[in-house]
């Protein structure tokens, strides 16, 4: 009879609880975000098990620091600026809260004009303006192989257009694998055997980079909501 007397008066606490924190207006639970990852092979997680790649890795690392995210692997291997411009529109489902652009490894592989993969990623990130949505944009480096006219024109897409459309920026999607001197890592480490697509672990080191950069973006999401709810 205790142990019911004992429950009954914990379940009333609890149920109290829940309606001085209904009152206050303090939320049960953190609302998840829905953020859509748009981008290439990297992405897409091109050449390892389904846990190892980007997506479920970078959703493991937010989970483990309490973030409630659903992320949209929108990666498709082999895809350019161009293909994501095509489907981006039909890939921001209503859910969507904001986006990860992580495009242009293609574009670079294919020596596909810098002014192209431009208008390219400004039209996707006017299609996120369109909607009000949040956006994470990680660039890339192109290499010197294209000549130094090239490389200066590609390097400059990424920082000008994070400062015109106000996003997240991540500077370079490898950045978690350069060294000190900004190279890339010895092939075979961290990468797979193309030398172009990351490892497990290599993905693991490129999520301990990227993931802060997603933190922010859902501070943003967060943020945003907020000042909503106050209007």
């Amino acid at each position: 009879m205790t142990g019911l007397v004992t429950y009954g008066l914990r379940a009333i606490g609890l149920k109290a609880a829940i309606v001085l924190g209904m009152l206050s207006g303090a939320p049960a639970m953190a609302q998840q975000t829905d953020i859509l990852a748009l981008g290439d092979s990297l992405t897409q997680g091109y050449g390892l098990i389904e846990q190892e790649g980007f997506v479920p890795q970078l959703r493991a690392w937010l989970a483990e620091r309490g973030h409630d995210v659903r992320i949209v692997n929108a990666g498709v291997s082999g895809d350019t600026t161009a293909g994501g411009l095509s489907r981006v529109e039909w890939s921001l489902t209503p859910e969507i809260d904001a986006m990860i652009v992580a495009l242009g490894g293609n574009d670079l592989l294919r020596g596909i004009d810098p002014a192209v993969a431009r208008a390219n990623l400004d039209g996707i990130l006017q299609v996120a303006a369109e909607r009000d949505l949040d956006v994470l944009l990680i660039g890339l480096t192109a290499p010197g192989n294209y000549g130094a006219a090239y490389k200066k024109s590609f390097d400059a897409i990424y920082p000008d257009l994070a400062e015109e459309y106000d996003t997240v920026y991540l500077e370079d999607f490898f950045a978690g694998l350069r060294g000190p001197d900004g190279g890339m890592p010895d092939p075979g480490r961290y990468m797979q055997a193309d030398g172009i697509h990351p490892d497990a672990e290599g993905v693991a080191r490129i999520v301990e980079t990227v993931g802060p950069k997603v933190e922010t973006l859902i501070e943003e999401v967060r943020a945003a909501d907020a000042a909503a709810d106050q209007e």
